[in-house]
């Protein structure tokens, strides 16, 4: 990552500096991203519009990581496609520039959406049918059965749970969340 201010792209606008801070929060979403089974520049990338006070073009997009044109691009098409980096046209510009949400709950919200429809759902719509595949089987155990039963329930309960809080408006989720332990106080179920 560079934190040289004179670099500019070629229509003369200068890269954005890269911060000691910010540049160790790119890392970190970048290792991270890696762990969470997300590309790591896809994690880079994101972290660096999300930090930035404007949108950027992809060249210096590359250019402030230090990493290939192609893979910016690559990275970029992910981003679109989980809904958490926007495509802009900046009058006078030729090339498109891209920012990101601003809203930390609203990212949040769209990356868990993303997952869910991405990871969960396919699971539960297989657990389900491998269910009905054990329960119709002379050959699958009582134990099979069993076990398939139960994590599909529970997932299920887990989908069915996040879809009816996701539909709550958003001051309220944050308000839930930052209410933490006292939920369950409330609840009577704290331990």
């Amino acid at each position: 990552m560079t934190d040289d201010p004179a670099i500019l792209d070629p229509d003369g606008a200068a890269d954005p500096v890269i911060s000691p801070v910010q540049q160790k929060l790119i890392l970190h979403f970048g290792e991270m991203g890696a762990r969470w089974g997300v590309n790591r520049t896809v994690a880079q990338v994101h972290a660096l519009l999300y930090l930035v006070e404007r949108p950027l073009p992809a060249d210096a997009i590359s250019r402030v990581l230090q990493v290939a044109r192609s893979n910016v691009s690559t990275s970029i098409r992910e981003l679109l496609a989980w809904g958490i980096v926007h495509q802009v046209s900046i009058l006078g510009e030729r090339r498109d520039h891209f920012t990101t949400t601003a809203d930390v709950w609203e990212m949040f919200q769209t990356i868990v959406d993303e997952r869910k429809k991405r990871e969960l759902d396919p699971t539960l719509e297989l657990l389900g049918e491998l269910v009905k595949e054990a329960e119709a089987s002379d050959v699958e155990n009582a134990h099979t059965r069993r076990r398939l039963r139960e994590l599909h329930q529970m997932l299920g309960s887990l989908a069915r749970w996040y879809t009816q809080v996701r539909h709550l408006p958003q001051g309220a989720i944050i308000r839930f969340v930052k209410m933490g332990s006292k939920v369950f106080t409330r609840l009577g179920i704290a331990s």
